[in-house]
């Protein structure tokens, strides 16, 4: 990598412990259950669930008028409750003896470790006056006797770690399926990448994951497929495929690490994004659906599930809107606070649930959704604005050093890229645009 002229920094994450289901007394733990209606990770449920037989039909229909009354949607797998518990003080005595024994702390291992996914020995030294720790014992699935203990990762010897799991309440007599682990690793800055996820110094490498500065499965699974996505159309000299900060979390994310840089392992949380109202779960489909068919991922069967459904959300948002009841509107009356979908006089008892969400969200959010869209537009007048490859920021005066060193590190594509950058200012946007117009000047 520094021989292809990439720029290396280092890292540190932390895993903990598994342990042996069998071997806890969870009745000491408090039982956390998930959320009523199960929530799932997917719009398409076909892999996930049966539809009943009603009358000689078996598919699914999208609109009040059209969806079979008595359909049964039955749930395939279950859904298995976490338990929440605490270290003790007995932990935190055993940890302080032996921190010399831990690599975090020998010095053994020196990068940056992520600042929200502390280890058990940085909660205890930073956290001195706690007498506990709160500690989340996770199935790792279905068919698995393993508990993940989240909260609880650490780089202490396996030995020391037998001896602390039996000092959380509930795992007195907790056996080790897995020991917790550190790692220390080089990633990339990734300031020096494309946002398609392309090095800028190697045409044809493109980077996703750990690599790239980030931390945790969902991110790296996010990036993999983005990468993925512009290598093969590269190899296929289709046009790449990049997401705005107003699409997709992915492309907040994205757009984060190659404008700002990362100098801690970067996870993606809905505060990094300004336009989250506009990034929700309920329309995700609505938002990423057209580009997943577009670049063959999403089969047309699937996109054909999601026309419906699209079909049935307008439906059922024009029924509300001329449907009155006492004089109102029922889109007017599911707009108060107190009001949801499910107690909505004249509501639809036959849409599927996820209609009915984004029916809901669209007409309680659409005060503020219009104002973020506002914002979107502006943002996209200075997403569209590109900075033309021949532009040389050396040759801008009155730009300042710091400003134009790190214009040339990025080499941003467009203006707001540009803006996003920490510690360019407006006035210096301001002089990169008056040399744009001027249009290329000779040598």
């Amino acid at each position: 990598m520094r021989d292809l002229g990439l720029e290396l920094g280092r890292l540190k994450t932390g895993t903990p412990p598994r342990l042996l289901r069998k071997d806890l007394d969870l009745e000491r733990t408090e039982v956390q259950h998930g959320d009523e209606p199960v929530p799932f990770f997917t719009h398409w449920k076909s892999d996930l669930f049966h539809v009943e037989q009603n009358e000689g039909r078996d598919q699914l229909h999208h609109s009040c008028d059209s969806y079979p009354r008595g359909s049964v949607l039955a749930r395939v797998g279950a859904q298995l409750p976490c338990y929440v518990t605490f270290t003790t003080p007995r932990t935190a005595e055993l940890i302080r003896a032996n921190l010399h024994r831990s690599p975090l702390y020998s010095g053994e291992i020196t990068g940056v470790g992520p600042r929200y996914c502390p280890s058990i020995e940085d909660k205890v030294v930073r956290f001195a006056d706690k007498e506990r720790h709160q500690i989340f014992l996770e199935p790792e699935g279905t068919d698995t006797d393993e508990i993940y203990v989240n909260g609880f990762a650490t780089s202490l010897p396996f030995d020391l770690q037998v001896d602390l799991v039996r000092t959380i309440v509930g795992c007195e007599r907790a056996e080790i399926a897995r020991a917790g682990y550190a790692v220390e690793y080089d990633f990339v800055l990734p300031t020096q990448l494309e946002l398609t996820l392309e090095t800028k110094v190697c045409r044809n490498l493109f980077l996703a994951g750990q690599i790239n500065g980030t931390s945790g499965y969902e991110e790296a699974g996010a990036q993999g497929i983005l990468a993925g996505i512009n290598a093969a159309r590269r190899v296929q000299d289709r046009p790449p495929i990049t997401l705005r900060r107003d699409q997709a979390y992915l492309g907040v994310l994205v757009d984060d690490l190659v404008t700002k840089g990362t100098t801690e392992p970067y996870r993606m949380f809905t505060s990094r994004a300004e336009y989250r109202l506009l990034l929700r779960q309920d329309n995700a489909d609505h938002r990423l659906a057209p580009i997943g068919h577009e670049v063959g991922l999403l089969s047309r069967p699937r996109y054909g599930q999601f026309l419906q459904r699209q079909h049935a959300v307008a439906q059922e948002l024009a029924r509300l809107e001329t449907t009155r009841h006492d004089g109102q509107t029922l889109a007017k009356l599911l707009k108060r606070p107190e009001v949801t979908y499910a107690t909505l006089p004249g509501r639809c008892e036959r849409l599927p649930i996820e209609v009915t969400q984004q029916v809901e969200a669209i007409l309680k959010y659409a005060g503020y959704v219009e104002r973020q869209e506002v914002e979107v537009s502006r943002f996209l007048e200075m997403e569209t604005r590109e900075i033309p490859d021949w532009l040389d920021f050396d040759r801008i005066p009155g730009l300042r050093t710091e400003s134009r060193q790190k214009l040339n590190k990025i080499r941003p594509r467009t203006l707001g890229q540009a803006g996003r950058i920490s510690g360019i200012s407006p006035a210096d946007l301001s002089l990169v645009m008056v040399w744009i117009r001027r249009g290329r000047v000779p040598a």
